[in-house]
């Protein structure tokens, strides 16, 4: 199945890109690699369920947030190239999970966003991660993704 039938099996119609909240470029591409800027979990241009994973929030919501975060740099990455298929491989997650004192369950957080690409990509959605605890984020975000992908030329 391509990129495409995959994201409507799974029911997701990709929102507009996030605009950047900084002075900053969603996405840049280097050679064969588009490296996407920190991406928050926006939904209808608001933070959804800010806090930090481990009081606020629960890791279930975490994740949730992880795979809203992911569905916007996927978003960045339909605006930028054009088209989905165009990613050959996804080459690296790292995720910045907003925790409370004592919270070390970041990569089931960040398992939200890499379940997901696994999903949409297949086996060239297995991707090298990171996944890490955060004092504070952006607007008060649980969760802060960037991405590295692979793309075709054109």
């Amino acid at each position: 199945m391509s990129v495409s039938e995959n994201l409507q099996r799974l029911g997701v119609t990709l929102p507009p890109a996030p605009r950047p909240v900084a002075s900053y470029v969603p996405a840049c591409q280097a050679g064969d690699l588009v490296f996407v800027s920190g991406v928050l979990p926006f939904q209808e241009g608001k933070i959804l369920q800010p806090g930090k994973v481990g009081r606020e929030l629960s890791v279930e919501e975490g994740a949730a947030n992880a795979r809203i975060a992911i569905i916007n740099a996927l978003a960045i990455l339909q605006e930028e190239l054009g088209d989905l298929s165009r990613i050959t491989r996804i080459v690296r997650l790292t995720g910045h999970v907003a925790s409370a004192e004592g919270f070390v369950n970041q990569p089931a957080v960040v398992n939200g966003a890499s379940d997901f690409l696994v999903e949409v990509f297949g086996e060239q959605g297995r991707h090298a991660r990171l996944a890490l605890g955060a004092f504070e984020l952006p607007l008060h975000a649980s969760i802060e993704l960037e991405l590295i992908v692979q793309v075709a030329s054109t």
